[in-house]
């Protein structure tokens, strides 16, 4: 910890955020080293196969509204305490799950999207996931009742559920177009728009250092804005459980949670 408060010292920072950074939250990450495995769905599987809509929309019916009542936890307002600190420019998440906003934190990119937004693979158009939730209760009346009450069930942070049997749910459609509705994230297998790309790299490339807390940077959505700092000579400070794929850029890594970590920081920067 003091060597990383030494590194970033009097400098502004921008900072990099994956699942760890919610897990005392109450939202599992992926590839924590206690995180159980799991085969996530792909844009792919999404797209092309019927059954593999119905069964992801019935989880995320369920799982939506687990997250949906998360709140943030000591380190995200340790971030926000930064940004009105003047030390952190900004934020680039890769959750889906808006508890940096539901902070307090004003200058976050979501990198891979977010919970609460459906889009039309068709026509374009973007709804609300609690408007869908309306249409899809209609559509499979007990459905909730019939899985148990959302608190028994594994949730995944993608605001998704595990549930053994989706045979019977009924999706829904677009219903301006009855085009196929997907939530407004980045699946596996599906690029990061370029301008939310483009606007990360200038958040990097505006600030001092980077700041890296909860993510295994195991895809490259993260690990190139990793590499683009340290490939400009800047400090590279990670925080995270377990080994991560930007280990051999940092210059100091904490091998621990983030929600102690960032509130010494936030103690200490500034």
């Amino acid at each position: 910890m003091d060597d990383a408060v030494e590194v970033l010292g009097g400098l502004s920072l921008a900072a990099l955020t994956g699942a760890g950074v919610s897990t005392d939250s109450g939202i599992p990450d992926y590839r924590g080293p206690d995180s159980p495995p799991r085969t996530p769905m792909t844009y792919q599987q999404f797209v092309g196969d019927e059954d593999f809509r119905r069964h992801y929309w019935a989880r995320n019916h369920v799982g939506w509204r687990y997250v949906n009542r998360t709140l943030p936890n000591a380190g995200h307002r340790a971030l926000v305490r930064l940004e009105e600190k003047g030390v952190l420019a900004g934020i680039i998440t890769q959750n889906v799950d808006l508890l940096h906003e539901d902070a307090g934190s004003r200058n976050v990119i979501d990198l891979h999207g977010r919970y609460d937004r459906v889009i039309c693979l068709t026509c374009g158009r973007v709804i609300s996931r609690s408007h869908l939730a309306e249409r899809l209760d209609a559509l499979n009346p007990g459905f909730l009742e019939s899985v148990g009450d959302v608190a028994d069930i594994e949730i995944a942070p993608d605001a998704d559920a595990v549930i053994e049997s989706t045979a019977h749910f009924t999706p829904a459609p677009c219903e301006f177009c009855g085009g196929v509705l997907k939530p407004e994230i980045v699946y596996f297998g599906e690029n990061v728009p370029r301008e939310r790309v483009e606007r990360a790299f200038a958040m990097v490339d505006g600030a001092d250092a980077l700041l890296v807390a909860g993510s295994s940077l195991t895809v490259m959505s993260g690990l190139r804005f990793v590499r683009r700092a340290a490939e400009a000579g800047k400090p590279v400070v990670i925080v995270n459980r377990g080994i991560t794929r930007g280990d051999r850029y940092a210059t100091v890594k904490i091998d621990a949670g983030t929600s102690d970590v960032l509130t010494e920081l936030a103690d200490r920067l500034g």
